[in-house]
């Protein structure tokens, strides 16, 4: 049996998350007491449950017990059990202004202001945080992309192979804040000053080409592949599952874009699950 347990910051996603598990056909609970974990795979175990796959939704509203849901995950692993953590990060910007366009209260802010509680739940969550399986940081990701994303990480068996998402974007409109690795490639020719080119994209195959062609972009994909390729493997010896690769032009439209494609080509063909988004075209 599989166990993902779904958690973060409130706010931040966990019930559409709960949702895209139940399309995926995992047996779910949302709001589950940590507590309980241990009664309820002694239930699956005993009965011998044809259930594989199993997502719980767990926060800091489980109270007490939610301090101790790492210690309740290590006593309760065993062969027949695996677990995985996923774990949802937001922004306070944007957790303010969801918890302020719901006129709902944060479970940890009482009679107080929302920025307190999300400040205290940052902090209590800071452990759990560095457990974590995957982290997907959900401040400029619509019920869509959140659904994307996790479908792409948990749809094939083997979910703990390593997850490469590649972003490119616009420096104009902010750096991607979960990035792991940040790349500029403006220093490309830009195909909006090419009048046949400004209204298309890297996704259309004259800016494609134009990119790729010109001096320095083979160069530095191949440079980048090479780094990537030599440390992948470290990660997974470390147990990482994950890593985001962002990669930046002005608007985000046709050398990002470019980059972006070439360096997921490449690293497909060496056997890597890639999860390419261009923000600023979607």
């Amino acid at each position: 049996m599989k166990i993902v347990i779904v958690t973060g910051l409130s706010g931040a996603g966990k019930t559409e998350a709960i949702k895209t598990f139940e399309d995926m056909n995992y047996f779910c609970i949302d709001n589950m007491l940590p507590d309980l974990i241990p009664n309820f795979l002694d239930y699956f175990l005993q009965m011998k449950s044809d259930i594989e796959n199993v997502a719980l939704g767990i926060d800091i509203r489980g109270g007490n017990s939610f301090e101790h849901l790492v210690s309740i995950i290590n006593k309760t692993q065993c062969e027949k059990i695996t677990y995985e953590i996923l774990f949802l990060e937001c922004s306070d910007e944007e957790l303010l202004r969801r918890y302020k366009e719901n006129r709902r209260q944060h479970p940890l802010s009482l009679q107080g202001r929302i920025t307190d509680g999300i400040s205290l739940e940052r902090e209590r969550l800071n452990n759990l945080k560095d457990r974590a399986s995957y982290i997907i940081d959900t401040s400029d990701c619509s019920s869509k992309k959140l659904k994307e994303k996790i479908y792409n990480i948990f749809k094939k068996e083997g979910s703990n192979n390593m997850y490469i998402n590649i972003v490119s974007f616009g420096f104009k409109y902010g750096i991607p804040n979960d990035a792991d690795y940040i790349f500029d490639v403006r220093f490309l020719p830009n195909p909006f000053y090419i009048n046949e080119l400004k209204a298309k994209t890297g996704k259309d195959k004259e800016v494609f080409d134009y990119v790729m062609n010109s001096e320095g972009a083979k160069e530095f994909v191949d440079s980048i592949t090479t780094m990537f390729l030599n440390i992948i493997p470290h990660f997974e010896r470390e147990g990482r599952n994950q890593i985001v690769i962002a990669i930046g032009c002005t608007g985000g439209q046709h050398r990002s874009v470019t980059i972006s494609r070439q360096l997921a080509k490449v690293l497909q063909e060496n056997k890597y699950n890639v999860i390419l988004e261009h923000r600023e075209l979607e």
